[in-house]
């Protein structure tokens, strides 16, 4: 960590991001060396550039290669089976983050040393001098975050394995945090750190609404976990109501440490427990929940998630329950491989939210993908890319595109993330990025990312339990339905029969059809199948039947939007896209969907 501090506050803080700004260039020249100088003698780098000499620079950047998960693998899983981390760092690796499934369907692990809970913590204390640069007085109140843990797992030789989030919020990072006014949260500890999430969940809203004239910040990680719990509190509002008026937790929270926390919180409000009460249900109890958060937390300034990239599909949503009265704010731009920058204009409407990124952070590198309006989407994911091609921070160019490319201090080398960003400006000498995509996601419901070579592969497979039944799938589309919540993946399938010359419509059983449902479910990805069945934050998925002659009627209309029939292909999934997405259901004719859960078990890595 750049001088060792973790903590800016105020002027302080807007004086280091200025500085390291100004010197992006030399800051990112000295990350490079730190890390060469730190692991140079990792088999993985010596394999490319040989034992550590005065000439690794040049060495790096002209020898080692832009990789992608499948080829680190093998190094990582010797680590997490006992062998010596010095197979990437000299560092110990002291976890393994878990982050989004591979097609394997185990999540990917990333490693993990002692100094990068410092990095991440170093930004997450950035938050709020910018923030205050934009909305006063947010120290005089509360922040109602909602955050969650997730049940940790160890790999065979016992490094602990969990998501990033789990490993902050479980760090003495967060939990012996500054007590400043900005650390004020209505959810206390114990109910974070509760691997219930439905009993986290209730705590948190309750302990919400007793601070609900105290609440100035709302917030939880992603939009959809902040309609999650609108959706729950919609089911319990009625017996929180009860706890605050009768001073005592509902039966069902049985966690020991939640139920001693929230019978404190229960117990200070005296006398006043009525009044709380009914208020709430006064608002509750209303026909429409159209303003819900303005109305419980009527002092709140605005709502913090990440409203980017997949997230989008949740704006209409959070802003008809602020009535578009609260800014949505996204603050920073992280992944499970590494923190990467923050917001500096953080009241920007979320279609033009960009980041700067911190050279301090770790090494950034860029590949191109092509400039304004010319984005190259079908570069293949697999594709190797010369060495020559990386553009380091300091030389992107403006309107152009790149995939986003990390070296980090824990072993994570020329890394492509898979993040598809455009440059929008600059800060100084350090670019700012608009996040445009994941590489090759076309369906996102939470932290599920599900590739078109992925729901190829599952709807295959599944269509295969038509052919006894003389049922043909000739075509198909997709779509992430977040119009209720939990969202959920829409397939539309094109069915005709399989002995007919012509396109001539077959009816097929709904059972049959609800087992290709659930025969795909079972086929996507580890992540999918988590929030599926334990998470509860994706629905079942839905197929609805299309009309024979349907695609034939998609492809004239996106040709007559401007695509070109020489070089047309039926779109794996539909994204912003009204008109597709009217003449698609106005053809449907019969819709089904999963008849129950996929199989989810968590694995020990």
């Amino acid at each position: 960590m750049d001088g060792k501090k973790l903590e800016y506050k105020g002027k302080e803080a807007m004086k280091e991001i200025e500085r390291l700004t100004k010197n992006a260039d030399e800051v990112q020249e000295g990350i490079l060396r730190e890390i060469l100088s730190q692991n140079g003698e990792t088999e993985y780098l010596k394999k490319f550039i040989g034992s550590k000499d005065n000439k690794q620079v040049s060495k790096f950047k002209s020898l080692v290669p832009a990789v992608t998960y499948e080829d680190i693998q093998p190094y990582i899983l010797r680590i997490a089976n006992g062998e010596d981390p010095i197979l990437i760092s000299a560092n110990p690796i002291t976890e393994m983050l878990c982050s989004s499934g591979t097609s394997g369907g185990e999540p990917k692990l990333m490693p993990s040393i002692a100094q990068d809970l410092d990095r991440r913590t170093f930004l997450y204390n950035l938050i709020m001098p910018i923030m205050n640069q934009y909305i006063p007085g947010l120290d005089e109140g509360k922040a109602m975050f909602l955050y969650f843990v997730k049940a940790e797992m160890s790999t065979p030789c016992g490094i602990p394995a969990r998501t990033v989030l789990t490993s902050y919020y479980e760090s003495k990072h967060f939990k012996c945090r500054s007590k400043d006014p900005y650390n004020d949260f209505t959810s206390p500890d114990q109910a974070i750190h509760c691997y219930d999430s439905n009993q986290s969940m209730y705590c948190q809203l309750l302990a919400g609404l007793v601070y609900r004239h105290q609440v100035l910040r709302i917030g939880a990680v992603f939009a959809s976990a902040l309609l999650r719990a609108i959706s729950f509190l919609q089911r319990n509002w009625q017996n929180m109501c009860h706890d605050i008026r009768t001073g005592q937790l509902n039966a069902m929270i049985t966690d020991v440490s939640c139920r001693s926390a929230l019978s404190n919180i229960l117990s200070t409000l005296n006398l006043d427990s009525d009044i709380v009460a009914d208020e709430i249900e006064e608002i509750c109890g209303r026909s429409s929940w159209k303003g819900i958060i303005c109305q419980l937390w009527p002092k709140a300034k605005y709502i913090e998630a990440v409203v980017t990239g997949s997230m989008s599909q949740y704006i209409p949503a959070l802003e008809y329950y602020s009535e578009g009265k609260l800014p949505l704010i996204c603050t920073m731009y992280a992944s499970s491989e590494c923190y990467f920058g923050v917001n500096l204009k953080p009241l920007s409407p979320p279609d033009e939210v960009s980041f700067t990124l911190l050279p301090n952070m770790a090494y950034f590198e860029f590949i191109p993908l092509g400039a304004n309006g010319t984005f190259l989407m079908d570069l293949d994911e697999e594709q190797f890319v010369p060495q020559s091609k990386l553009v380091d921070l300091v030389h992107v160019r403006l309107g152009y595109y790149y995939e986003l490319v990390v070296t980090t201090f824990s072993g994570l080398y020329r890394y492509r993330i898979g993040d598809v960003l455009q440059v929008t400006g600059f800060h100084n000498k350090a670019p700012q990025f608009r996040f445009i995509c994941r590489r090759n996601v076309v369906l996102s419901i939470d932290n599920d990312k599900t590739n078109e070579k992925d729901l190829h592969r599952s709807i295959t497979l599944a269509k295969k339990l038509l052919e006894p039944h003389q049922a043909l799938l000739v075509e198909y589309t997709s779509y992430a339905d977040a119009s209720s919540v939990p969202g959920h993946y829409v397939l539309y399938w094109e069915i005709v029969h399989s002995h007919s010359i012509v396109n001539k419509d077959v009816n097929v059983e709904a059972q049959v059809v609800e087992e290709c449902c659930i025969a795909i479910e079972e086929e996507l990805d580890y992540i999918y199948r988590r929030c599926r069945t334990n998470d509860k934050s994706i629905g079942p998925l839905e197929i609805r039947l299309v009309k024979p002659g349907t695609f034939e009627a998609l492809m004239d209309l996106l040709i007559s939007q401007g695509g070109s029939i020489n070089q047309y292909k039926t779109p794996r999934c539909i994204i912003s896209n009204d008109s597709a997405l009217q003449l698609l259901n106005s053809n449907v004719k019969d819709s089904y969907f999963s008849p129950r859960e996929p199989s989810w078990k968590a694995s020990s890595s």
